[in-house]
C-alpha cells in the first residue's frame, strides 16, 4: 500500500481504516519502513513548530524505478537526490539542511523547499515535461523569501549554466540542477 503512495501526502488515519489497524499501528509500521530505508517522510515546513507537527507528511519511496506513474517517479527521484544533498551538506558541517514540502490553505503546493539554517534557501516543482512556470512556485518563493525557485523538468537537456547564479524562479533541467548538488 505505502508503495502506491509515494509523492502523496500521508494520512495516518485513512491508511489505518484501510488496513484495519489502529494509527498508532500505522505509524510504527512507518517508523520501521523508514529504519529499514524502505522509504522516508518529508513534512511540510512552517515557521510555527507546533503547526508543522499537526500536518501530514508526505511519503517517498527509496527505490523510484517500480513506480509507474511517471509524475509521482519523476518528484520521488528529485527528493531521493534532495535528501542526499541535504545529509551530504549537514554531515559536511556546511550548515544545518532540511528537506520540506511547502503547502497553504489555498491548496498551492510546492514539492521540496530546502531549508539552510533554519532559513528557506531554495524551492523545487518537479515536472516530467511542462516548461510553463508554476504560479505556486513564485508565490512561495516570495513568502519564503526563499534565494532561488527551480521548476526542475525531467525531459529538458542537460544544460551547461549555474542554476544558483538565479535568484527568480526559473524553469531547469532537472540533470542541471542534480549535477550541482552534492
Amino acid at each position: 500500500i505505502l508503495a502506491e503512495r509515494s509523492s502523496r501526502q500521508l494520512v495516518y488515519s485513512n491508511l489505518a481504516n484501510e488496513v484495519g489497524v489502529a494509527i498508532d499501528t500505522v505509524r510504527r509500521w512507518v517508523e520501521v519502513f523508514e529504519r529499514l530505508h524502505y522509504g522516508f517522510l518529508i513534512r511540510p515546513w512552517y515557521t510555527n513548530v507546533s503547526k508543522a507537527l499537526r500536518k501530514e507528511p508526505k511519503w517517498y519511496l527509496r527505490d523510484w524505478s517500480g513506480i509507474d506513474d511517471a509524475g509521482e517517479r519523476a518528484e520521488t527521484f528529485i527528493a531521493c537526490h534532495l535528501l542526499k544533498a541535504v545529509q551530504g551538506w549537514t554531515d559536511l558541517g556546511l550548515g544545518s539542511f532540511e528537506l520540506r514540502y511547502l503547502r497553504d490553505k489555498l491548496k498551492r503546493e510546492v514539492d521540496f523547499l530546502v531549508v539552510r539554517d533554519r532559513k528557506p534557501w531554495f524551492l523545487v516543482e518537479v515536472k516530467t515535461s511542462d516548461t510553463s512556470l508554476s504560479n505556486s512556485l513564485s508565490h512561495f518563493q516570495k513568502a519564503t523569501r526563499a534565494q532561488h525557485a527551480f521548476q526542475a523538468v525531467m525531459e529538458l537537456p542537460y544544460v551547461d549554466a549555474n542554476c544558483f547564479d538565479r535568484k527568480d524562479a526559473v524553469v531547469v533541467p532537472a540533470k542541471t540542477l542534480l549535477s550541482q548538488l552534492l
